[in-house]
This record gives structure tokens, sequence and C-alpha cells, in this order.
């Protein structure tokens, strides 16, 4: 076994294990870019550009960097629609605003929610088959997707009803 030197038990604690950005904690022990494609609405293309932009190695450790290093990454990630090109962001053009933004953690989930509900209400084609429970996207049906159970043998089912039949008999 290998024994600590002092240095590195004093940088294991100076780690912030979690690093809060929005509503959402991230995880510290990670690199920059792992940790912020965790994030909903961040994957690792945006991770990295948003470590570039900070002047971040993408391999640091999240939670060992200084607290103005981080309050910096903190800051870009939640001005993301800024900085990134429109072709980059969540919600190029917003339905209601027109305006390009870029949703990051439970806004993203809510807005999602929205747009869903929304289509739902004025019937639309996507709108009807989330209604139904259907497939959204043009997949295939015929043979995939099925939500009614399943077909054939149901082995327990039959093992039950010997059961109940063989107490009946005593």
């Amino acid at each position: 076994m290998s024994e600590e030197t002092p240095e590195e038990t004093e940088a294991d604690e100076d780690i912030q294990y979690f690093v809060r950005i929005g509503q959402t904690d991230l995880d510290g022990t990670k690199s920059v870019e792992r940790s912020l494609s965790e994030l909903k609405g961040v994957g690792r293309r945006t991770a990295r550009l948003v470590a570039n932009e900070a002047g971040v190695d993408r391999t640091a450790t999240f939670g060992a960097l200084d607290e103005e290093t981080i309050d910096e990454v903190v800051s870009i990630v939640e001005g993301l629609a800024d900085d990134l090109p429109d072709w980059l962001t969540n919600r190029p053009g917003d339905y209601y605003t027109g305006e390009t933004r870029h949703e990051i953690g439970n806004d993203l989930e809510l807005t999602r929610q929205q747009d869903i509900n929304r289509m739902k209400m004025i019937n639309s084609y996507k709108g009807a088959r989330h209604k139904r429970g259907q497939k959204v996207r043009g997949q295939r049906t015929k043979s995939t997707g099925r939500t009614e159970g399943t077909i054939g043998v149901n082995v327990e089912q039959i093992r039950e009803e010997a059961a109940e039949e063989a107490e009946a008999d005593e």
C-alpha cells in the first residue's frame, strides 16, 4: 500500500465535492468536461467550449479549482446562449419570444413539458401521438413499441392456478 504524502492529504481536503450550478449539484471529483456534461442541456462539446472559454484545462478536477475559477465557469454556463453560435443552442427562435436561448437544468425539462402540453392542446400530429402514448418521431410501430403486455405463455400464472386447484382439491 502506498502512503499518502502531506501534500496529497491537503489536496484532498481542499476539494469541493459538490459544485452547484442552477438547481443541480455537479460532482467535483470528476474532470471539468465530464462534470459539466452531467448537467442537462450541456453535452460534451458544449462542456469543452465552456472550459476553453473559462481558460480551464478540461481534464482538471472540477472541485480542485479555486473559487474564482469555479465562479467563472458557473457564470459562463448560466450565460451560455450569448457565447454559443445559434446552431448549437437548444432553443433557437423560441416559440413565445423568438429569441435564441440555451436552457440548462430543470428549466430545460420545464420548457420541454410546456412544449409537449402546447402540442397536445392544439392537437397537432405530434401532440395527438403524445396523447395516445405512441411514438412521435416517425419510428416504426408495426413490431415495436407495443404496450399491451406480453403475448405468449405466462408460466407464473399457470403455476399459481395449479396451486389454487391443488388447494381446492384438498
